[in-house]
């Protein structure tokens, strides 16, 4: 976050008199006057879904967040023109105080849930105690928690709030933007009467989709499980929200998410007109919708290697795991997993499974984010030989009849690896890995599974979790502080490499990750921030908790019925080639 906006933030604050949010039309290709009303946006995913309650929610993409987030964040939201913060849900930059530490916000009027009701402060309370449970586990707990100690959410009055940070934070507007607040009058006599237990029982996946109250743009139409979900416009959001001509927001009457076996499905689909986007990660998607563009066979529109993705895939190991002495030894060993790295033949990932269009990871920053790329990284790339004279320092230096390291009682070094079956990628990743580990002695039993068998496998929690290795990936970030709260820290729901039920951390190194993570967000001046951030980068890798493989990069294509994109120049991962979840888009 530049330093300039700590200042305007402070000589900013003040209320106004209600009014919408309006997008700025600056930000938009096409004038709003072209906009039309109306249509369907049709996509797709890749998993289903397992459930509609906004606090037990993990996945990216999940029903919850496709219907709430409009894609400017809550209370406030960043400007891809200039990275700065305005106001969103709240009606104006808010008061800031002791030391910047307390912000006071004022809340737009006129806001509404999908029911009709106002949205007030009483909804952002009781969604954020319910987030700060730990007992009902949600995935945004560790936003609300800085080096341990809270944030703190005041009600000053019906449209007032009053946050409170232990400490200055460089992340404190991302944080308070976080906050999508959920009704207080659907959760808030469950979470009095019934506590975390309550809440969990919430919004199931089979709960009537009538039932479902959303503050965002989409509500809950109907859903068929392994088939399609349908969302269909709330119309109260559009009373708070217009474009630059004054029109409602968004201007599609429905958004379809078409359930697919894989990613070859999606190809087809979008090939076939039947989806209007496809997240084309590969050469030879983008050759294939090249041909079908090019042959007049499907009209869309088409732009490559727009920038690195704010993503990667992953090969994580669980420290946790006391019902096999053996392994868990093994999986902490930090010498095993910098040999695992360099086992990871990073280049023919991205030749072989992403068409030669992606980028080599090595830490959870990713590359969109280029002020936190840092050559003093240590990288252990590729390399065979290092790979086996780290498992050789181990004890595992003679291989038996079948080719696989043992050591000196005779046990072969092995564990099981698992990806989220139907995503061809990740699949084509664990292949290529296991492929190269067999050539140090190295045997990887690698299983595809079911997603959501898997999430709850790396979410488990304690001192014996049931899982070897999984390979996964994440996204996200910002370009303030692109280290995750929830993923660096020792205690953050995904730390996954070691969850214990105490949360704390094992290790010096994860306690140095853990310090400088939160030094780093309490330092406002950006290039004192980034030389903490370059510390910590070199930790991370150091540990290599995650072993980081490869990004895709982000590629455009979507067909021509479409409008309501970004003007080009502003088109990156991070701020993606339109708002998300189709705010802006329209059917021409």
């Amino acid at each position: 976050m530049k330093k300039a906006l700590f200042l305007a933030l402070a000589l900013g604050a003040g209320s106004s008199l209600a009014a919408p949010f309006v997008l700025p039309a600056a930000w938009m290709a096409e004038s709003p006057s072209q906009a039309k009303a109306g249509g369907e946006f049709r996509t797709y995913s890749l998993s289903d879904y397992k459930t509609l309650n906004p606090f037990t929610s993990a996945e990216a993409d999940s029903l919850p967040d496709l219907m709430s987030d409009a894609g400017l964040g809550g209370l406030f939201t960043q400007d891809p023109s200039t990275d700065k913060f305005i106001p969103h849900m709240a009606d104006a930059l808010p008061a800031v105080s002791n030391n910047g530490k307390r912000f006071v916000v004022k809340l737009r009027q006129g806001m509404k849930f999908s029911d009709g009701q106002a949205i007030t402060a009483d909804d952002f309370i009781t969604t954020f105690r319910i987030h700060t449970d730990d007992k009902v586990g949600s995935n945004s707990y560790d936003s609300f928690f800085i080096n341990g100690k809270p944030v703190t959410l005041k009600k000053i009055d019906n449209s007032t709030l009053q946050f409170d940070f232990p400490q200055a934070s460089a992340s404190a507007y991302s944080r308070m933007s976080s906050l999508m607040p959920w009704p207080d009058h659907v959760f808030g006599p469950v979470y009095k009467s019934k506590g975390a237990e309550g809440i969990k029982a919430m919004w199931g996946i089979s709960a009537n989709p009538a039932s479902i109250v959303s503050p965002g743009p989409w509500v809950i139409s109907s859903y068929q499980a392994g088939q399609r979900a349908v969302l269909k416009k709330n119309p109260y959001f559009g009373e708070w929200n217009k474009d630059g001509a004054g029109k409602a927001l968004p201007y599609l009457d429905t958004m379809s998410i078409r359930l697919l076996k894989d990613l070859n499905a999606g190809l087809a689909a979008y090939l076939a007109g039947q989806i209007d986007t496809f997240g084309a990660s590969k050469a030879d998607d983008l050759a294939q919708i090249k041909r079908a563009i090019d042959g007049g066979n499907l009209k869309a529109n088409l732009v490559p290697n727009v920038s690195p993705n704010s993503t990667s895939s992953w090969i994580v190991f669980n420290w946790n795991k006391s019902g096999d002495a053996a392994k868990q030894k093994l999986f902490r060993d930090v010498r095993f997993r910098q040999a695992m790295s360099h086992v990871a033949n990073r280049q023919a990932m991205i030749q072989l499974a992403l068409g030669g269009l992606g980028s080599e990871v090595y830490t959870g920053v990713y590359p969109v984010f280029k002020n936190y790329q840092f050559d003093s990284t240590p990288k252990y790339r590729y390399d065979l030989a290092a790979a086996t004279k780290l498992l050789a320092q181990m004890g595992y230096a003679k291989k038996n009849a079948q080719g696989y390291l043992t050591n000196g009682a005779g046990q072969v070094l092995e564990f099981n690896l698992a990806t989220n079956a139907g995503n061809t990628v990740r699949e084509q990743l664990g292949r290529i890995f296991v492929d190269e580990a067999k050539k140090v002695g190295v045997k990887v039993n690698f299983t595809p599974i079911d997603f959501n068998n898997l999430v709850d496998q790396l979410q488990a929690k304690g001192a014996n979790r049931p899982f070897d290795a999984i390979l996964l990936g994440l996204s996200g970030g910002d370009n303030i502080w692109p280290y995750g709260s929830n993923v660096v820290p020792c205690g953050g729901n995904l730390h996954a490499f070691n969850v214990p039920a105490d949360g704390k951390c094992l290790t010096p190194q994860e306690s140095l990750m853990t310090k400088l993570y939160f030094q780093g967000d309490r330092t406002l001046d950006d290039d004192a921030r980034r030389k903490i951030g370059e510390q910590l980068s070199k930790a991370e890798a150091q540990n290599q908790g995650f072993i980081y493989l490869v990004g895709t990069n982000y590629h455009v294509t979507y067909n021509s019925r479409l409008g309501g994109e970004y003007k080009r120049n502003l088109w990156d991962a991070y701020y993606q080639s339109r708002p998300y979840a189709a705010l802006t888009t329209y059917i021409k």
